[in-house]
C-alpha cells in the first residue's frame, strides 16, 4: 500500500473515530489484552531487531532503549488499559454562553484527526501512540526506526486484531524517502510528531510541509544552590543521571555553586560513582575532582543519552540561569535550593517545559503527571508544551444553536 493510500483510508477512519464513544475504550482494552497474547512473537521479533543492532555496533542506552521484556510489555498492556479508561476528551464543553440576540454558542473539543509520528528505536512507543491517538479520536500512522522495523510489525500486527481498520498503520519502508513522503501528506496528516533524537527533530522541523509538534530533545540540568542540602543534591543527581540514562527527561548538566562546591562536588562524584558515570568538568570541576576529564564546549550542548555527565561550577543564581538559557533542549530544570527566594526565582526565570525545586527531572512523563501514557514531552510552546496526552491531541471548534438570526 503507497502512502497515498494509507493516508485517504486513515481519513476515512478518523471521521468514524470521531464519532466514537465507549466503542473506543472496548477496543483498546482488547488490543492490550492482544499484546499479552501475542508476546512470544513480539519478543521473537524484539530479539531479531536486538542481534541487528548489536552487530551494527549500537550503544548499550540504544539496546537498552530497543530491548522488550515480558515486563515491559505487560508495561505497554497496562499503559493502553489506563488510557482506554480515561475519561474521554472528545466532546468536552470547554466555553458556552448565549449571545444578545439568542444565538447559543460551545466551544467544545474534537480530534486532530489523523496524526503521523517519526520516531526512533522505542517500540513501547507504537503501543503508547496507539492508543492515545485512538482514544482521542484519531487515526495514526506511524513510521519507526529500522533498527525496531520487526518489533513494531510484531506489535501493529498485534493492535490491529482489534482495532478499526485504518485506525493504526505502520510505514514498512524505514527509507528517508519513506520520511519526506510522509512529511509532505499534507492532503491526508493533520499533524506530524517526531520523537526522537536532536537530529531527527531537526530534520523534520526543517523538511514537513504538515504542522509539526516538536518533542524528545532534552539536555536538561540541575543546579545546586548555595545554600542547598548536599545529601539531597547528590540523590536527586543521582536519580535524574542514572534512573535510566537514555531517556530525554535525564539530566546532562550539573551546575554548582562555588560556595558549595568544594563540599559538595566529591559527595556527589561519589554518588556517582556507584554507576561509573562519566564527569567532564570545567577547569575548576576538574581541580575539585580527580577523575574527571576536561569538558569541551560542545559537551555543554550535548545530550549524552547515556552515563556522561558534564559538571560546570558557577559564581551565582545569574551565571546558572544564564546557562541554561544558553543550552538548554527547553525540557526539564531543576534546582536543589533552601533558598524560598532563590527558588521562586528559577522557577519563574527558567523558560522550559518542566522546571523542578527539590526534585528530580525524570518525573517528567506522562504518567507521572497523572496524565496517563504520553506520545512525547513538547518543548514548544504553540498547541502543547510539556507530556502530550489524551487532551493534547485534541483540538476544538465551535457548535452554534439558532433559531434563524441573521447577521
Amino acid at each position: 500500500m503507497t502512502l497515498q493510500e494509507m493516508g485517504a483510508k486513515a481519513k476515512e477512519c478518523a471521521r468514524k473515530l470521531a464519532a466514537m464513544g465507549p466503542e473506543k475504550e472496548r477496543a483498546l482494552l482488547e488490543a492490550a489484552e492482544a499484546l499479552r497474547e501475542h508476546q512470544e512473537e513480539i519478543l521473537a521479533a524484539n530479539e531479531e531487531d536486538l542481534r541487528a543492532g548489536e552487530a551494527a555496533g549500537m550503544t548499550a542506552s540504544l539496546l537498552d532503549r530497543l530491548r522488550l521484556t515480558p515486563e515491559r510489555i505487560e508495561g505497554m498492556a497496562l499503559a493502553m488499559e489506563e488510557v482506554a479508561q480515561a475519561a474521554d476528551p472528545v466532546g468536552r464543553v470547554l466555553m458556552g454562553e448565549t449571545r444578545p440576540n439568542g444565538l447559543r454558542i460551545e466551544k467544545v473539543t474534537v480530534p486532530l484527526g489523523v496524526i503521523g509520528i517519526i520516531y526512533e528505536a522505542r517500540p513501547n512507543v507504537t503501543s503508547d501512540a496507539c492508543a492515545l491517538c485512538v482514544k482521542a479520536g484519531n487515526a495514526v500512522i506511524l513510521r519507526g526506526g529500522k533498527e525496531a522495523l520487526r518489533s513494531n510489525q510484531a506489535i501493529v500486527r498485534a493492535l490491529n486484531t482489534a482495532l478499526p481498520e485504518g485506525a493504526l498503520q505502520l510505514v514498512e519502508d524505514p527509507s528517508r524517502e519513506s520520511a519526506r513522503e510522509l512529511m509532505g501528506l499534507t492532503d491526508y496528516l493533520d499533524v506530524l510528531i517526531p520523537r526522537g533524537g536532536a537530529g531527527l527533530i531537526r530534520a523534520v522541523k526543517e523538511g514537513s510541509r504538515v504542522p509539526v509538534i516538536e518533542t524528545g530533545v532534552g539536555n536538561c540540568h540541575v543546579f545546586v544552590d548555595e545554600s542547598a542540602q548536599v545529601d539531597m543534591a547528590a540523590e536527586i543527581i543521582f536519580n535524574a543521571k542514572t534512573s535510566r540514562p537514555s531517556v530525554c527527561n535525564a539530566i546532562e548538566t550539573i551546575l554548582v555553586h562555588s560556595a558549595i562546591a568544594e563540599k559538595a562536588l566529591p559527595a556527589i562524584a561519589s554518588r556517582l560513582r556507584e554507576k561509573n558515570v562519566q564527569l567532564r568538568g570545567c577547569p575548576r570541576a576538574c581541580a575539585l575532582l580527580p577523575d574527571a576529564v576536561p569538558a569541551t564546549e560542545e559537551d555543554w550542548a550535548t545530550e549524552f543519552l547515556d552515563y556522561i555527565l558534564a559538571v560546570k561550577i558557577v559564581d551565582s543564581l545569574d551565571e546558572a540561569l544564564a546557562h541554561i538559557a544558553k543550552y538548554s533542549g527547553g525540557h526539564s530544570e531543576a534546582i536543589v535550593t533552601e533558598s524560598y527566594q532563590n527558588a521562586e526565582r528559577f522557577l519563574q526565570s527558567v523558560d522550559s517545559a518542566a522546571v523542578y525545586v527539590n526534585a528530580s527531572t525524570r518525573f517528567t512523563d506522562g504518567g507521572e503527571f497523572g496524565l496517563g501514557a504520553e506520545i512525547g514531552i513538547s518543548t514548544q510552546k504553540l498547541h502543547a508544551r510539556g507530556p502530550m496526552g489524551l487532551e493534547q491531541l485534541t483540538s476544538t471548534k465551535f457548535l452554534l444553536r439558532g433559531s434563524g438570526q441573521v447577521r
